[in-house]
């Protein structure tokens, strides 16, 4: 049984709020022969707002998950996707702004869960108190507006008002000067909700590419979709004097429905590390 004889023709809910489904729909629709629908009425901000109005409470892998649950209760389906976004820091280049954008593919109907994640620097995520206009349209060069959203709020924290996806450069000074007379600070940061942000509706299109991936990829032994890295495990030896680094040796790869494993070695194409990454020749 391939990939197509679980997922042809099957309805696929699209858990969002901020339409997702331009990044998601063509390319689940024309790999998988999936019919995608998105829920009228589902509140994902309930889950938690960029803007700290409500906190995320639920890690982004359980709020993706609620999120799908909830959008198969609205709808009746037995399949769905949902992605959940972070942003801050790289995890490796700390100077760096990063999208961390989580992707998660429940099908209810075969007992599936698939995860994928995407780190991207492919982002204008940033925020600055301003307190003039010169201030404010040099943070508009580098946020990449009009065509990327802003959101002004009084301060950056225990803020009395917001305004969010401004995308109109009048807006913009308008608001500012509001802001500036009723509070006399103004903090102003990029809006990252998906449909304010091509940028990160460009990263959640290639995380979905890189889902698809792993739906295709199939369990050698039963067939089911979703053959993917359950863990990887370090060891992976150094050029110079041979001892396990804390690189990666192999991939294990498993199967959700019949627990098949399969140890995929050499993940990076190199059998040996560099001495520069060795605890024992750099410690």
């Amino acid at each position: 049984m391939n990939q197509h004889n679980f997922f042809e023709g099957r309805s696929i809910v699209i858990a969002t709020k901020h339409k997702k489904q331009l990044a998601i729909a063509p390319l689940l629709e024309k790999e998988l022969g999936v019919n995608c629908i998105v829920p009228e009425n589902l509140d994902t901000d309930a889950l938690g707002t960029f803007c700290g109005e409500i906190e995320r409470e639920l890690s982004p892998i359980d709020a993706a998950k609620k999120k799908c649950m909830l959008a198969m209760e609205l709808t009746g389906t037995d399949l769905a996707v949902a992605s959940e976004g972070s942003f801050g820091a790289h995890p490796l280049l700390y100077f760096l702004p990063a999208d961390d954008e989580l992707l998660v593919f429940i099908d209810k109907k075969n007992g599936l869960e698939i995860a994928v994640r995407e780190v991207s620097t492919k982002t204008n995520y940033n925020a600055k108190e301003v307190n003039s206009e010169e201030d404010l349209l040099a943070f508009v060069q580098s946020a990449l507006f009009p065509s990327h959203g802003l959101i002004i709020k009084d301060k950056k924290e225990g803020y009395k008002e917001v305004a969010k996806g401004i995308v109109d450069i009048k807006e913009l000074l308008e608001t500012f000067k509001r802001f500036m007379e009723c509070y006399g600070s103004v903090y102003v940061e990029t809006d990252m909700r998906a449909h304010m942000n091509p940028s990160r509706m460009q990263v959640i299109e290639d995380t979905t590419k890189k889902l698809i991936k792993i739906i295709k990829t199939t369990c050698p032994s039963c067939q089911t979709p979703g053959f993917g890295i359950k863990e990887a495990t370090p060891g992976l030896p150094c050029e110079n004097c041979k001892a396990p680094t804390k690189s990666t040796l192999y991939h294990v790869y498993a199967c959700q429905k019949c627990n098949h494993t399969h140890e995929a070695y050499f993940p990076n194409g190199k059998q040996e590390e560099d001495p520069t990454y060795c605890d024992r020749c750099n410690p």
